[in-house]
C-alpha cells in the first residue's frame, strides 16, 4: 500500500507528494479489488458476507460459505453498504477487503431481489495476517507497521521481519493528531488517517 508521507527535516516540515489512499480508510492503496459472488445457499444469515461469516479464496471472485467448511478462508469482521472510498475505515487489524458488486440473485437478504453494493472487512481464519502490525499487508498502515520509499514521495509497507522482497527502512512507533505531537526522535511522518492521522516513524 502507498502511502503519503513527509519527511522530518531538521525540525522542518517537508511534505511530500504522493497518492493517498482510496479504499483503504485510513492512508493507503488499496489491494487489489476482488468482486464477491452472490451465489449462496439459504440458511448462512440474512445478510449476504454479513458479520461472522466466512468467504472462500478465489482468484477473480469470493462466495460465500459455511465458517465449518473445508473452503472456509477469512471471517468477516465488519460489513458496510456502498462504496469504500464513502464508508468508514475496516478495523486496524483487517487482513484484506472484499468489494461486493450490486447484483440481482435468487435469494437475497430482504427478499427485494438485490444484493446492494457495499464491503466486507475481512480477517484470514488462519495466519498469516497481513494486517497485523508488522505483517506487511492489509488495507491499512498502523502503529507497528514498516514502511519503505518508493523514491517517489511515498512510501509503501512491508513486513518488519526483513523477510519480504522490501526491506523495512522506518517503523510506526506512534500515532497523534497533529505532528508536531511526534516524538523528537521522529524521521518521517507517515498519512494513516482516522482520528490520530499522524503516524510517527523512526528508522529500523
Amino acid at each position: 500500500m502507498a502511502v503519503v508521507v513527509a519527511m522530518a527535516v531538521l525540525g522542518a516540515c517537508q511534505q511530500w507528494s504522493g497518492s493517498e489512499g482510496s479504499g483503504s480508510g485510513a492512508g493507503g492503496d488499496e489491494p487489489p479489488a476482488a468482486t464477491a459472488s452472490s451465489t449462496r445457499a439459504s440458511g448462512f444469515g440474512a445478510v449476504f458476507l454479513g458479520v461472522d461469516e466466512c468467504s472462500s479464496f478465489g482468484t477473480t471472485s469470493f462466495t460465500e460459505v459455511a465458517c465449518t467448511s473445508e473452503r472456509a478462508a477469512a471471517r468477516v469482521v465488519a460489513r458496510r453498504d456502498g462504496k469504500v472510498v464513502e464508508g468508514p475505515a475496516c478495523p486496524s487489524t483487517t487482513d484484506f477487503v472484499l468489494h461486493i458488486s450490486e447484483s440481482r440473485p435468487a435469494y437475497d437478504e430482504d427478499g427485494d431481489g438485490t444484493v446492494p453494493q457495499g464491503y466486507a472487512c475481512m480477517r484470514k481464519l488462519a495466519p498469516p495476517h497481513p494486517g497485523d502490525p508488522g505483517g506487511g499487508g492489509g488495507p491499512r498502515t498502523i502503529v507497528g507497521d514498516c514502511v519503505y520509499s518508493t523514491g517517489k514521495g511515498e512510501v509503501r509497507e512491508t513486513s518488519c521481519d526483513g523477510k519480504a522482497k522490501n526491506e523495512p527502512e522506518y517503523e510506526v512507533t506512534s500515532a497523534v493528531g497533529k505532528r508536531t505531537e511526534c516524538p523528537a526522535s521522529t524521521a518521517l511522518f507517515v498519512q494513516l488517517g482516522g482520528d490520530d492521522p499522524v503516524g510517527c516513524a523512526r528508522p529500523v
